[in-house]
């Protein structure tokens, strides 16, 4: 099969259809193209592991730099295209290459902020763990080339490792890692060791001789260069790390709106967030009044029930589910369960198009391991076709017996059908196949965690409102729980970054409040001590992708059509759900 370079799909993908535009015009949107092409091309070469991810293999057997002088580049490089950027009459492009060209304009300067401002290379260590763990991770699990290929790549990048880990205790400061940071590293940074153990050596006697004596030499020299690293971690870090994880108003205003790319303020999303809390409980109540009179019907509710009742009748009812919970060790398998009733319905219904892409779900990683439950790992945009990975991490084999059934009974079997819906289909999986198609690889690599978090909640919400699960009021209880969730998120991550609040408040907002186990609420206040502004995107996306959705159902009226609706709002890429609504309704493109 014939290779195709990343310049040569970038001449075929960053294309846009014109439609009766003039010389002039034609010739701007030339040079645009010909500016996404050069950057496409130039910044896969500054990160060779993020080249991998994303399909480019040009640099599979080189490893990032990470130090003063590769910051510099990347400053340089962003101003570089700032400039280019500056000099193109956006108003003249296709409306296409104005979103684009938006893109890449916010992409750029968040870059830099990051870099300048922001700091994460000195106090963060998780960006450093995540970028070893995938360095050798991306090369391993999918079957892009040979596996005699990928294996000489992986030795190269090992080799290279005792020199990238130098460079990572040359740019982290200790005093400045918050020590929730350094605690979740030094359980990560082993990480790689085991990729090593199930992903490498299993594939050894596939080498001649001389192969498999470098890469078990290559493999001895990154052990060594991992131990001495975690002994840095634990002996240096650890012990001196005294940072804030709480990033303060000024940073956190300013990166979530970098994060989110939206009109969206940190007032309004407050605003909204409080007042979808109320609508939402009370919609639970209603519901949960309808299971215990099934269970009762000679039970009768007050007229004008006080809030302590509302939350005794919802918690009884979501006792129901919680009942019917998977075992310790079947968490994966009625994961994969869920995942074929769940697809045999969106077909039945005939929601949206299914790629015939594959998927496989899995146990996460150990490297990836600390932060949430789940995830969807797809194929980067010049992989299209590769397999998606839906990961679910293990149970911790410390956890109490308390403490395990605290998990079940948060991650019961309807909660696990929603998960997979998130996760899969219609949600991440799905949606992402169909981004990748699109004929824009900028767009696809500058891609909205708005628009994909936002779609994948608005997706749980949606199958239930067709009737999954026979319209069973639990499974509606329990996307409604999970929207909840998805409220909480926004709530914490503001309140703990930008106003202080503590742990106590944050879980009773998220075990009293919102109805999670406390397994769920301890995770959740880790993750919100160790990421800024991603918890905020579930809500945020959903709203705009609610409120996108009910325009348009309002415009077109009786020729509505959902399923036509959906594929058509996945068809753009993922760009922030305003490019959506400009593309859907052929509005001007707002900057």
């Amino acid at each position: 099969m014939r290779r195709i370079s990343a310049i040569s799909i970038v001449l075929l993908c960053c294309s846009c259809s014109v439609q009766m535009q003039s010389t002039e015009d034609l010739t701007f949107d030339d040079s645009f193209r010909a500016l996404a092409r050069s950057y496409l091309d130039r910044s896969t070469a500054l990160s060779p592991v993020y080249a991998t991810s994303l399909g480019d293999h040009r640099f599979d057997g080189e490893l990032d730099e990470v130090g003063v002088e590769a910051r510099a580049r990347t400053a340089s490089f962003c101003r570089d295209y700032l400039e280019r950027l500056e000099k193109l009459p956006r108003g003249k492009l296709s409306p296409a290459n104005q979103i684009d060209a938006a893109l890449l304009e916010h992409d750029l300067r968040k870059t830099l902020w990051r870099l300048e401002v922001l700091q994460e290379w000195a106090w963060n260590p998780l960006g450093y763990t995540d970028l070893c763990g995938r360095a050798i991770y991306s090369l391993m699990a999918r079957d892009f080339a040979p596996i005699s290929k990928r294996l000489s790549s992986t030795a190269d990048r090992l080799e290279k490792l005792p020199r990238l880990l130098e460079q990572v205790r040359g740019s982290l400061v200790a005093k400045r890692v918050p020590k929730i940071h350094a605690e979740t590293a030094v359980k990560q940074n082993k990480g790689v060791l085991s990729i090593l153990d199930n992903m490498v050596v299993p594939h050894l006697d596939q080498l001649g001789k001389a192969e498999r004596e470098r890469l078990e030499a290559a493999m001895k020299i990154a052990r060594a260069a991992v131990d001495r690293h975690q002994e840095w971690l634990e002996k240096d870090v650890l012990p001196q790390a005294a940072g804030d994880f709480r990033i303060g108003p000024e940073l956190f205003d300013r990166k979530l709106a970098f994060t989110l790319n939206s009109p969206l303020s940190r007032a309004e999303i407050r605003k909204r967030a409080e007042s979808e809390l109320k609508r939402v409980r009370e919609q639970m109540y209603e519901i949960s009044k309808g299971v215990h009179l099934k269970k009762h019907p000679e039970h009768e509710f007050p007229a004008q029930p006080d809030e302590a009742h509302k939350q005794e009748t919802i918690q009884g009812a979501l006792e129901f589910a919680y009942a019917d919970k998977p075992a310790r060790d079947a968490v994966v398998k009625t994961a994969r369960e869920s995942l074929v009733e769940i697809e045999a319905f969106v077909r039945k219904r005939d929601l949206i198009t299914i790629p015939d892409d594959p998927i496989e779900i899995i146990i996460m990683p150990e490297f990836e391991r600390g932060v949430s439950v789940a995830y969807c790992d797809s194929p980067g945009a010049l992989d299209v076709g590769q397999k998606t990975f839906y990961a679910v991490a293990p149970l911790p084999e410390d956890w109490t017996d308390k403490q395990v059934d605290s998990f079940l009974r948060e991650y019961n079997r309807r909660s696990i059908h929603d998960l997979s819906v998130h996760e899969a289909i219609p949600g991440h999986f799905l949606q992402l196949a169909h981004s990748n198609r699109y004929p824009s690889l900028l767009r696809a690599v500058l891609s909205s965690g708005v628009f994909i978090e936002g779609w994948a909640v608005y997706t749980e919400q949606m199958l239930a409102d067709e009737g999954y699960m026979n319209s069973d009021p639990l499974m509606k209880l329990i996307t409604l729980k999970w929207y909840l969730r998805g409220i909480a998120n926004a709530i914490i991550d503001q309140a703990i970054h930008a106003g202080g609040m503590s742990e106590e408040e944050a879980m009773r907002l998220m075990t009293v409040t919102t109805f999670q186990e406390e397994r769920e609420a301890a995770g959740k206040w880790i993750r919100a001590q160790l990421t800024s502004t991603q918890l905020s995107t579930y809500f945020v996306g959903y709203q705009e992708h609610r409120d996108l959705r009910q325009e348009v159902e309002k415009i077109r009226g009786d020729g509505f059509s959902l399923k036509k609706y959906h594929d058509q709002v996945i068809s753009y890429g993922s760009p922030p759900v305003r490019f959506v609504r400009s593309l859907l309704l052929d509005l001007p493109v707002e900057p």
